[in-house]
C-alpha cells in the first residue's frame, strides 16, 4: 500500500529542514544526503505508523536521529569533517560561501568540538526551533536532559568562540551574539 498524497506532500515540505539538520549533524554533505535519503525511505516504508496528531517534522527528525545513531553504532566512531576540508569541498563545488567565511568556519569549528550528545539537541532547539519537549521526543531522552545539554553546549560554544578555549579574533566575539 502506497503512502497517501497528503502524506507525501507533507514529507516533501519537511525535506529542507531535514537536510539542514542532517548537514549540521554530520558536517559532510554526502553523508548528510545519505542520512536524508535513509530517513525518507524509512518514513515512506512506515508511513502507516505515523500518528496524524503528531508533527510530521518531529517524526521525520526522529527517524533521521535513529538512522544516524544506527550508523554511528555501525561505524563505532563519529566522523567530523574539519572546517578547512569543508571549505575546500565547498570551493571545489563552486558554492557561494556566504558573507563572512571566517565566521562560518569559526562556528563550524566550534560545533565540531562539541560532543554529538550536546550538538544534536543544540541544533534541534536553536536551528530547527523545536521545543525542548519535541527535541526530547526526537532524541528519546528526558526534557531535563535536553535542557541541560543545550545549556552546556551553549556555554561550551561561548567559551570556544570568545577565546577561553583557544585564541580567536573579533569574529568569535561577534558570533557569540548570534548564538
Amino acid at each position: 500500500m502506497q503512502a497517501s498524497d497528503v502524506f507525501r506532500q507533507q514529507l516533501l515540505g519537511a525535506i529542507p529542514r531535514l537536510r539542514r539538520y542532517a548537514r549540521s549533524l554530520v558536517f559532510d554533505s554526502a553523508a548528510a544526503d545519505d542520512l536524508v535519503q535513509t530517513a525518507l525511505e524509512r518514513a515512506l516504508a512506515h508511513w502507516h505508523q505515523f500518528d496524524q496528531r503528531r508533527d510530521l517534522l518531529v517524526w521525520v527528525l526522529s527517524i533521521a536521529h535513529n538512522a544516524h545513531m544506527d550508523q554511528r553504532r555501525r561505524d563505532a566512531r563519529v566522523s567530523v569533517v574539519e572546517p578547512e576540508r569543508a571549505s575546500a569541498e565547498q570551493d571545489a563545488a563552486g558554492a557561494e560561501p556566504g558573507v563572512d567565511v571566517g565566521l562560518r568556519l569559526d562556528l563550524l569549528n566550534a560545533l565540531a568540538h562539541l560532543s554529538v550528545e550536546q550538538r544534536e539537541p543544540l541544533l534541534l532547539v536553536s536551528v530547527e526551533q523545536l521545543t525542548y519537549a519535541e527535541c526530547a521526543e526526537v532524541l528519546h531522552i528526558p526534557v531535563g536532559t535536553v535542557m541541560s545539554r543545550v545549556s552546556r553546549a551553549r556555554a561550551a560554544l561561548r567559551q570556544w568562540l570568545d577565546g577561553s578555549a583557544r585564541p580567536v579574533g573579533s569574529v568569535g566575539r561577534n558570533l557569540r551574539r548570534v548564538i
